[in-house]
């Protein structure tokens, strides 16, 4: 199932991703014919240009016609009036020829004028047809473009619906829109990495053990010291000073073990399998936490120990030289605990990634490597320089007549433990120097991320999903059980259809078979005790029976006094009566008890044996009581049992709840992101449709101008044609 999800993931991102290279194509087109729209529309404004210049000149050519005409009809008024002149002076005398030239002349240059204009007509009807056509191309051009816009607006509606179908059915969020979600994603596996990083923390786990080793012998001599030096508190007591300072020494592994068992953890925390990062080491928090701690423990000491030196150096067996030692290794004291202080804001800074990454940049974790790396290198320094000046003071102190062998041994043993540290410490940093390129280099996941802030929560949930791919990794290796083939599986399923049809009958005669069972041995519990009481009732008549008959053979032997009467069990019988001992001793008697109904035979004068009927009834309630108390311990252990079931389930749902709650979280967050989605969706189409209804607001604009254009090149025709006819005519 996981496989076919992660198919049809992998088919619906192919499907985006070329739904998404169309739809820039698309814009791309959409561009390019806005761009061609917009020449056209120039061109248009162009051509309209010219025909309001046309018009203008076409007005302009009316206004000359109709000066023409009314020249004409003056000239015609006037040749009128000459010809008429002309009919009269042509019988008074001829005319000259110069007035013939003049009048001849005048003729010519009319008819010279007449032939510009038409010639000018003519060339505006030219002009006219040759826009009027180029007026048809762009108009079919316009409708084509028109038609162009219309397919590409189906197809895009086409495939926003069917993209916006898949992102709502198949794609619940986009998650390379934001840079939080692909921290969720795994890693790629750096098994190199995590092996020198397990080699690392395996080496800075033995260094700090040493660490705290040197430490805790350093403390703790230190208080040895002061308990003899220079007051020993066997002869005398020591000054208040030294005895709270002796008191705070005792009480150093409570600060100095933490650290070892911190740095235990974080080691145990990096493994093969994980991703060792400054946000994945949430242990060193912890480790942070007490190396503070320590750190307040050093600061609550200082004081003491520097008015410890002042007190020794005030003592009268203490030299010049001495005191000179006693001030530099006071001031070593003081260096040494500055230097842990500041190593502690480092290790507190490189702890934050864990806890409050925006408390520290990706960028400052170079920085902050290298003066950790300083200030090791420093406490190294001044280890050495403590060594020094104490080897310097247990000589000068050997020289003292005072010095005692507990006190040389104290010494001995206190410059041990400063060299082991100055040892130590020498080690830490030319294992933090070498390794410095380690822990600066930059890792795969946070390379992959470049410099988004790392959420700790993000990457601990990013580490259950690597253990999560790599647990159905493995399944998926498994070999899958093999199928149980159809015709089986069909009778079987025929089988469980009739044992189900027959479930309700097989049940009631379940209960019914239990319900006799249950009568059966209530009835058999009966029987048997009824059995009992008769066994012994026979054993006491056949007692009785033989105890008569050896009375009555001692009776004919002459034994017995009286031969009418036979003592047996305290009563008197009569030796005629025996014949009749049997008929008469059998009369029923009945006892009803809570087991049931017992019946029983007597003598009229001998009263039923209670006490071995009542022994018996306890002793068979004794055997229930043993059986029922055996049953109550199978039951207590059932319900145990079940108790411990029931909490184990009800740990399970708490766990199914907080696992359903964070789910529904996430849903919750995938809703928001498709609701975030559709709204984009919403108002990309919607933008879509102002482009196009803008475009065919501007397209039935351009025909309207169009055709507007149309009508007025046609009633120019109309009216040039007209001025034709009439110079034609004229």
């Amino acid at each position: 199932m996981a496989a076919d999800l992660q198919a049809k993931y992998q088919k619906l991102a192919q499907e985006y991703s070329k739904l998404r290279a169309q739809n820039q194509v698309l814009k791309k087109a959409v561009v390019d014919e806005q761009g061609h729209g917009a020449s056209l529309k120039e061109e248009l404004k162009m051509k309209d240009q010219s025909v309001r210049k046309l018009q203008q000149e076409m007005d302009s050519l009316t206004f000359r016609n109709q000066q023409l005409a009314k020249r004409v009809e003056l000239l015609q008024e006037e040749l009128l009036a000459t010809e008429a002149k002309v009919k009269k002076s042509r019988q008074k005398s001829a005319d000259s020829p110069s007035q013939l030239n003049h009048q001849r002349q005048r003729v010519f240059d009319e008819d010279l004028q007449n032939k510009i204009e038409e010639n000018e007509r003519l060339h505006n009807e030219v002009k006219s047809h040759s826009l009027e056509r180029e007026a048809k191309d762009c108009r079919l051009r316009a409708e084509e473009c028109q038609q162009q816009l219309k397919n590409v607006h189906a197809d895009l509606s086409r495939r926003l619906e069917q993209s916006t179908n898949i992102i709502q059915e198949k794609l619940p969020f986009n998650d390379t829109r934001l840079a939080e979600y692909s921290t969720l994603d795994v890693p790629i596996h750096d098994r190199r990495h995590q092996l020198k990083a397990r080699d690392v923390s395996g080496q800075a786990l033995a260094f700090c053990q040493d660490l705290v080793g040197a430490l805790l012998n350093f403390h703790t001599y230190t208080e040895q010291r002061i308990q003899i030096y220079p007051i020993d508190s066997a002869t005398d007591i020591i000054s208040p000073l030294n005895q709270k300072f002796s008191e705070y020494l005792h009480e150093n592994a409570s600060y100095v073990r933490p650290l070892e068992e911190a740095m235990l953890h974080l080691f145990e925390s990096i493994t093969e399998e994980s991703v060792t990062t400054l946000e994945t080491a949430v242990k060193l928090k912890q480790f942070s936490d007490n190396f503070t701690t320590y750190v307040c423990f050093l600061k609550k000491i200082l004081p003491y120990q520097l008015k410890s030196l002042e007190e020794e150096c005030e003592h009268s067996f203490c030299t010049a030289n001495l005191q000179v030692r006693n001030m530099e290794l006071r001031g070593d004291m003081q260096k040494v605990t500055a230097i842990f202080e500041k190593l502690q804001v480092y290790i507190s800074l490189l702890a934050l990634p864990s806890t409050n990454p925006k408390m520290l940049l990706q960028t400052n974790y170079n920085v902050v490597f290298t003066q950790l790396a300083a200030s090791l290198h420093s406490l190294y320094d001044i280890m050495k320089d403590i060594s020094k000046h104490y080897s310097q003071k247990i000589s000068l102190e050997q020289e003292l007549p005072t010095i005692t062998q507990k006190l040389k041994t104290t010494n001995d043993c206190i410059l041990s433990s400063i060299v082991a540290l100055s040892n130590v410490t020498g080690k830490i940093c030319t294992f933090f120097n070498n390794n410095l390129d380690f822990f600066t280099a930059p890792s795969v996941y946070s390379s992959k991320r470049g410099n988004c802030v790392i959420d700790p929560l993000s990457a601990e949930c990013m580490l259950e999903n690597k253990k999560k791919a790599a647990a159905y990794m493995k399944s998926l290796k498994k070999s899958c059980p093999e199928s149980v083939p159809y015709d089986e599986a069909l009778a079987n399923r025929k089988s469980i259809l009739s044992s189900t049809e027959s479930r309700e009958g097989l049940t009631q005669q379940v209960q019914q078979s239990q319900e006799k069972i249950t009568k059966l041995e209530q009835e058999k519990e009966h029987w048997m005790l009824e059995a009992q009481l008769a066994k012994i009732k026979l054993e006491k008549e056949s007692q009785r029976i033989n105890d008569l008959e050896k009375q009555y053979r001692l009776t004919l032997a002459g034994q017995l006094p009286s031969t009418d009467l036979i003592q047996a069990n305290g009563s008197i019988i009569k030796i005629e009566d025996l014949e009749h001992v049997e008929k008469d001793s059998k009369e029923p008697v009945r006892n009803t008890s809570l087991v049931g109904m017992l019946t029983t035979y007597t003598n009229d004068n001998e009263i039923p044996d209670e006490e071995s009927r009542e022994h018996l009834i306890k002793s068979h309630y004794m055997m229930r009581v043993t059986e029922l108390t055996s049953q109550l311990h199978i039951a207590d252990s059932k319900s145990v049992h079940f108790h411990a079931e029931c909490r184990a389930l009800a740990k399970r749902l708490a766990l199914a709840e907080r696992s359903r709650e964070i789910i529904s979280e996430e849903v919750k967050v995938a809703n928001q992101n498709i609701v975030r989605l559709q709204d984009e969706l919403t108002t990309t189409k919607r933008s879509y449709e102002d482009q196009l209804s803008m475009m065919s607001d501007h397209l039935c604009s351009m025909n309207e101008t169009l055709s507007k254009q149309r009508e007025e090149i046609d009633s120019l025709r109309m009216g040039s044609k007209g001025n034709a006819k009439k110079n034609r005519n004229r």
